[in-house]
């Protein structure tokens, strides 16, 4: 199953791998593999992980502080936010009426 993310999911993404590169890049590098992880998890089974806010479902990192939303559809998953658990919980709400058209 094909997985997109929405630019602003992308977006944040970088964000988060410039944030630990520049504390530690090993950090930098497993923090891409755990989310490469997640996403493989997610292609296998995308019902597997709980409903979770806006019609999404919600898949947690294990080693580091994030939470990812998605939403599968037929022939896709969408990848709607990389979201910190700590920060501005739900800001990504309006993306969910915007995915990728």
């Amino acid at each position: 199953m094909k997985v997109r993310l929405h630019p602003d999911a992308r977006a944040e993404l970088r964000q988060a791998r410039v944030w630990y590169f520049e504390r530690s890049p090993l950090s930098a590098v497993a923090f891409a593999h755990e989310v490469e992880h997640a996403v493989s998890r997610i292609r296998e089974a995308p019902e597997r992980n709980p409903l979770a806010e806006h019609g999404t479902r919600k898949f947690v990192l294990q080693r580091f502080p994030f939470n990812i939303f998605y939403r599968a559809r037929d022939n896709e998953i969408v990848i709607v936010a990389v979201a910190h658990q700590k920060r501005r919980p739900g800001y990504w709400s309006d993306r969910t009426s915007s995915e990728l058209k």
